[in-house]
């Protein structure tokens, strides 16, 4: 996935991962507060939506910022601003400042990149296994994570061509998959993990991943063998599929007396504790 810098001049852009999408949000008014360099940057962001407002073209863009919950510098969580980076790379185009040009740049590094990635599929893939190698995961792991995302894409295919909304929806559905195959939720997980605005998935162990897959690709077999539409009968479905996961995680702890789900995670030496893996209950 390509993200944005999530750092300008030493000043950090607060960001958030939404698991079911699979999207980053990232806080607008931190990216006005680094390229403008105002101490008034809520006002200067202010004055911004009322003129892209204004501006003919401008609405689909504006339209597309969220409001979610982010952790403020006094440590308490406030609503604030977010864009996903195809908006936000919009709205920097508006904002005059030499220090957006490092991240027009990038979106049209991003951007070339893309196209030829719509040309040849196969070179999204190859960057991909390039990222993680360099991140120092192993082969199996590699493979793994890739083809749970294979899995994971066909389920959220089905869920869209049956009546079930991303974002939301997706996040309600995938919880209740997480919660039965690993008997925590998604946020539960990632505390385990000592994860924030970071990727589950990216941090989870080859256990982990397969097991996740199993209960993704167990809940859209169901769903097509009955024809399930709509969240009441998704919902039904995500329990079973969900289920036929954690009867297999339940067995393979009995043989290892190990537990699959642990706190284990993939972050930098000294920006969380790495813990072991804990004994099955």
């Amino acid at each position: 996935m390509k993200i944005l810098p999530t750092e300008f001049d030493g000043q950090s852009i607060r960001r958030v991962y939404d698991e079911a999408t699979e999207t980053w949000w990232f806080s607008v008014i931190d990216v006005v507060q680094v390229l403008t360099g105002s101490t008034y940057a809520n006002r200067y962001w202010s004055d911004l939506k009322r003129k892209l407002a204004q501006e003919a073209g401008s609405e689909q863009a504006y339209e597309k910022i969220v409001r979610l919950k982010l952790t403020a510098p006094d440590g308490k969580k406030r609503e604030t601003d977010c864009a996903n980076a195809e908006t936000l790379l919009r709205l920097v185009q508006s904002i005059p400042s030499p220090k957006a040009e490092p991240i027009k740049l990038w979106q049209a590094k991003v951007g070339y990149e893309r196209m030829q990635e719509m040309a040849d599929p196969a070179l999204s893939l190859d960057r991909a296994r390039q990222t993680w190698q360099q991140h120092g995961r192993s082969d199996k792991w590699i493979q793994q994570r890739m083809t749970g995302q294979e899995t994971r894409n066909k389920l959220t295919d089905y869920w869209t061509e049956h009546d079930i909304k991303a974002g939301s929806e997706f996040t309600i559905l995938t919880n209740i998959i997480h919660q039965e195959w690993a008997g925590v939720s998604v946020a539960e997980h990632k505390g385990m993990k000592g994860l924030t605005s970071h990727n589950l998935r990216d941090h989870m162990s080859e256990a982990e991943l397969i097991f996740t897959a199993l209960a993704e690709l167990s809940t859209r077999q169901i769903a097509e063998s009955v024809n399930a539409t709509g969240m009441p009968e998704n919902k039904s479905v995500a329990k079973k599929g969900g289920r036929i996961a954690a009867h297999a995680r339940c067995q393979l702890e009995r043989q290892t007396g190990r537990s699959v789900v642990t706190g284990a995670n993939y972050l930098p030496p000294g920006a969380k504790s790495k813990m072991g893996s804990t004994k099955a209950g």
